[in-house]
């Protein structure tokens, strides 16, 4: 990791703690930096259920998060739910840590993945402990696998 230097600035004006991360680049040490000080982030998301009422679901229950268009579905324990977001908003929102993008249009959660099958043909089969199961754009497998060899035990 690289080094981080801490300074804290007195400012009687503000009645919130305001962080600012100041790096020449976005890179894995800043992501995991933003991990760590947002734990304390509600996780909680507000999605619309199939009546299009609001509720409020725990990101530790999201499956995946998918596109088609301009609809965003989150496929959770407890159903399919629709975010009015984007699904770049939504991933914003989801911990880099524990998701993961698979596609243009697809978010994992890492921690609901059963299997992982790299395939000969250079494909990426995702099976999930319920069952379901997703494939992986060819264009994000190297990252994918980049990112996956970097955490203990995903890859055997």
């Amino acid at each position: 990791m690289k080094q981080i230097n801490i300074r804290f600035e007195q400012d009687k004006t503000l009645d919130s703690i305001d962080v600012v991360i100041r790096a020449g680049e976005k890179d894995r040490d800043v992501e995991s930096l933003i991990d760590q000080l947002s734990q304390n982030k509600p996780q909680k998301l507000t999605l619309l259920d199939k009546n299009d009422c609001p509720c409020v679901v725990d990101k530790n229950d999201v499956i995946t998060v998918t596109s088609d268009g301009k609809q965003v579905r989150v496929i959770t324990k407890k159903g399919i739910f629709t975010a009015k977001q984007t699904l770049q908003n939504v991933e914003e929102s989801l911990s880099s840590r524990m998701f993961l993008r698979i596609s243009r249009f697809e978010l994992i959660n890492l921690s609901m993945v059963r299997k992982y099958d790299f395939t000969i043909g250079g494909t990426l089969r995702i099976e999930f402990n319920n069952g379901m199961e997703t494939w992986a754009s060819r264009r994000y497998i190297p990252l994918i696998r980049q990112r996956l060899s970097g955490e203990e035990g995903y890859l055997c």
